[in-house]
């Protein structure tokens, strides 16, 4: 039981727990679930973390067939810069290992920016905290859990 799962059911928030076998080898752990899961990517967010103007660290979700802008998140986040955050900072600010880093129940609350095509879904899907575990939620829940604002964040 992972720490977004478990939060999930202390929030008693409506979800369900999804889990395939992850390939080590997949060039793409997003897109791999989404094909393992049958559903299609622009359903499947990965999550990824940056750092603004060298220091502020800020969450990105993002469909998994999109990357990232890093001019966008900046500029989502009221900074001038951003940068990928270092792999070991991300590890230990989440509690989560790379490619399995979940939005939910995170060690510390960073801001968070979810992509804005996820207002129009019924339901999206996020790493529930370890590789071949996703978590599939309604979009509100997942913008109210993490405080998170709706923004272009792709490009």
């Amino acid at each position: 039981m992972t720490p977004a799962i478990k939060l999930l059911q202390q929030k008693k928030i409506a979800h369900q727990v999804h889990e395939y076998n992850h390939d080590p080898a997949a060039a793409s752990y997003g897109l791999e679930a989404a094909e393992k899961m049958g559903v299609s990517p622009e359903q499947v967010f990965k999550t990824l973390v940056a750092a603004v103007d060298g220091k502020q660290l800020v969450v990105a979700i993002l469909p998994v067939d999109q990357q990232l802008s890093l001019k966008k998140i900046a500029k989502a986040a009221k900074g001038k810069k951003a940068a990928m955050a270092d792999p070991a900072q991300v590890e230990r600010t989440t509690g989560y290992v790379l490619g399995g880093v979940s939005p939910l129940g995170q060690k510390k609350g960073l801001p968070t920016f979810i992509h804005h095509s996820a207002k129009a879904l019924e339901q999206v899907y996020v790493s529930a905290g370890k590789r071949g575990l996703e978590i599939q939620l309604a979009p509100g829940d997942l913008q109210g859990l993490t405080r998170a604002e709706f923004a272009e964040i792709t490009g």
